[in-house]
């Protein structure tokens, strides 16, 4: 029988469904520990639920990029099997890019989940990444983007596009400060960056090309992570508002959190499971379901409901858990 990921989403479903936090570490001391959280809760969960992205840009100390990016690949291949590692390398106009291609993702890419290539500024420089993956050997790995200017956030559709990129996030530091001074301090902060007008245009700028283009947008950072009362606002915010399937953490504190955020409510989720088996016995046709007519739209909607919440650690029914036994792309 064919599986409903494939009925509902159809080629959609072979680019598979990232993890809603993306961890990110750079000092060696936390990498290690990042990975070592990232095991155990993998154990806690029975599923990696986070990825760990290994930072070279802003990890490497200048003048030391060829050590942290070995230090990165022994880090990689050392990780436990179930690990979900990505590494962000330099940007690709930055000396060290090539080199940091060549050594990652030439010795470790098969370990790695993907490339984050940060300040991305146009769909050549996609084109540019992608072709260095290939050259070191790398044609499977995805890429991600970081997009940090204005000027990329004005042709974020067409670096959505390119086939290569899987997820798009937005670089909030970077964004404010290339304005000159125009968007005040506050807008970098964890209420006015949802609140600047020109903030809150390049969020909703990139969530909509990723999703007009079938990629994952990701909220960046969120600096107030002992705040927690304010940080889980703003995760609600960015999954409730902003149209973002995934977050970046940059403190083990806002792990959990992001993934309680992202994750849909119980009672959603029982409404996803019996609403699809309903669908499923009737071979995928509209049916009546608590008085609603719903078809395929909405099947695909309780679908993802579902997939969320696996991808969550949630508790899924009994009837809809053997749809993720064995272990899906």
């Amino acid at each position: 029988m064919t599986h409903p990921r494939e009925i509902l989403l159809g080629a959609q479903a072979r680019t598979g469904a990232l993890p809603v936090c993306d961890h990110y570490s750079g000092v060696e001391a936390r990498m290690r520990k990042s990975l070592q959280l990232q095991a155990e809760m993998t154990q806690e969960y029975g599923a990696c639920v986070f990825d760990v992205t290994l930072d070279c840009e802003d990890g490497a100390p200048v003048g030391g990029e060829k050590e942290h990016a070995a230090l990165v690949v022994e880090l990689a291949l050392n990780a436990a099997p179930a690990a979900r590692v990505a590494v962000r390398v330099h940007p690709v106009d930055h000396p060290a890019f090539d080199d940091d291609i060549a050594t990652i993702a030439g010795k470790a890419g098969h370990r790695l989940v993907h490339i984050m290539v940060p300040k991305v500024e146009s769909a050549a420089d996609v084109e540019r990444a992608a072709k260095a993956l290939d050259a070191a050997g790398a044609k499977q790995l995805s890429l991600q983007g970081l997009i940090e200017s204005p000027a990329a956030v004005h042709r974020a559709f067409d670096i959505a596009a390119h086939p290569r990129m899987q997820s798009l996030s937005f670089g909030l530091m970077d964004f404010v400060s290339a304005h000159g001074g125009a968007i005040p301090s506050h807008g970098m902060g964890v209420q006015g960056q949802f609140t600047h007008p020109l903030v809150v245009r390049a969020k909703l700028e990139i969530s909509s090309a990723c999703h007009a283009h079938g990629k994952v947008p990701s909220h960046g950072v969120v600096t107030e992570f002992k705040d927690q009362a304010a940080f889980r606002a703003a995760a609600s915010r960015a999954a409730n508002e902003f149209g973002y399937t995934r977050m970046w953490s940059i403190h083990p504190d806002q792990i959990r959190p992001i993934l309680e955020v992202f994750a849909p409510a119980a009672d959603e989720i029982h409404k996803a499971s019996q609403l699809l088996h309903a669908a499923q016995a009737a071979g995928w046709a509209p049916i009546s379901f608590d008085g609603k007519l719903e078809d395929r739209a909405s099947y695909r909607y309780y679908w993802q409901v579902l997939e969320r919440a696996h991808g969550t650690g949630r508790e899924l029914p009994a009837e809809a858990r053997g749809w993720f036994v064995a272990a899906r792309p």
